[in-house]
């Protein structure tokens, strides 16, 4: 079955759709990629009860792999390789209320082998966002499955 006009999918988009299929846990949570491209990415969910914490908001632990994850896409698609997270931090800013997480990320600095990138993620409630943390990492390239990774980054960017 072939795509309506117009609805084709960015290859890049696309194969980052199929690397995070390949993730059980974001399989498992229900993660879905909506942008991938030129060091910046969008990953989102729906706050699902199984997500939340006893207060009834989704889980620190949820917010947080959101945001790594959705970095850790920002720099790929900006180094061309595959990567790894080598360090990160996240400041919790608010509750996560709502019925979806989505997380904004961003590449600030990229380097030969290492990306530096922010990202902001938010809780969507009746249509309304509100930040409810900010997270930034350093992510590296993955030492011998890189060179893998670049020539299919390359043909999709």
């Amino acid at each position: 079955m072939s795509a309506q006009p117009g609805t084709e999918v960015d290859p890049l988009l696309a194969m980052g759709r199929g690397i995070l299929a390949t993730q059980p846990f974001s399989v498992l949570i229900g993660a879905e990629l909506g942008v991938l491209g030129a060091g910046r990415c969008e990953l989102g969910l729906a706050i699902t009860p199984q997500l939340k914490q006893q207060n009834g908001f989704a889980h620190g632990g949820v917010v947080s792999y959101l945001a790594d994850n959705a970095i850790t896409f920002a720099a790929g698609s900006a180094l061309q390789v595959a990567v790894v997270t080598g360090e990160y931090k996240i400041n919790y800013l608010r509750p996560a209320i709502g019925e979806r997480l989505l997380a904004r990320a961003r590449t600030v600095h990229v380097g030969k082998s290492q990306a530096v990138c922010q990202c902001d993620v938010v809780a969507i409630a009746d249509g309304v966002e509100k930040l409810c943390a900010v997270a930034q990492g350093t992510i590296v390239r993955m030492a011998g499955a890189a060179a893998e990774m670049a020539p299919a980054l390359r043909s999709a960017a």
